[in-house]
């Protein structure tokens, strides 16, 4: 479904007007309309207001959302010039041409995307506060070390170790002396 609006016999220069459509182009209707409310430029207020007119008829009209706008297209054609004289020197006379605009705003329905993270990529891991690992030597270091081979020790029972205990005591008292 499409909804318009036009203005006819808009005092700004066509040409001025077709650089401000340019922007917004395409773009959702509401995000538009904010946007050309802080545009400088006196085409953009008059492209809003044909805009915010086209938004209000589809609301009004259609009982459509007004976030489920998007602009379709924007034209923006020549209407009539005035020709106006004003004066120069030694009695002559310039002609100035003061052009008019035809504004066109068409807008359509659309299914508005949901929010999509700005980047895309994946959070960064929070950081760890533990002591730095060791680095690995190199391969060089490595070769240079012969490999030792370990060879397996046994282990000597428990009791000969509770008999040596008390002899050491007593060699212990008998330093002392």
């Amino acid at each position: 479904m499409e909804v318009r609006a036009v203005a006819k016999y808009v005092r700004v220069q066509p040409r001025k007007v077709r650089l401000v459509a340019a922007e917004v182009k395409g773009s959702p209707a509401v995000m538009s309309a904010h946007k050309l409310a802080y545009h400088p430029s006196k085409g953009a207020k008059m492209l809003r207001k044909v805009l915010v007119s086209a938004i209000a008829n589809a609301v009004e009209n259609n009982r459509v959302s007004p976030e489920s706008l998007r602009i379709a297209r924007i034209s923006i054609d020549e209407g009539p010039r005035m020709k106006r004289i004003t004066q120069r020197s030694m009695g002559r006379a310039n002609r100035i041409i003061k052009k008019t605009s035809h504004i066109t705003v068409v807008l359509e329905d659309y299914e508005p995307m949901g929010e999509v993270k700005p980047h895309g990529t994946k959070a960064k891991p929070r950081p760890k506060f533990e002591a730095p690992k060791a680095k690995k030597a190199s391969k060089k270091a490595e070769e240079a070390v012969a490999p030792v081979e370990e060879t397996p020790v046994e282990e000597t029972p428990v009791d000969s170790a509770t008999e040596e205990a008390p002899a050491t005591t007593e060699a212990a008292e008998e330093n002392k002396d």
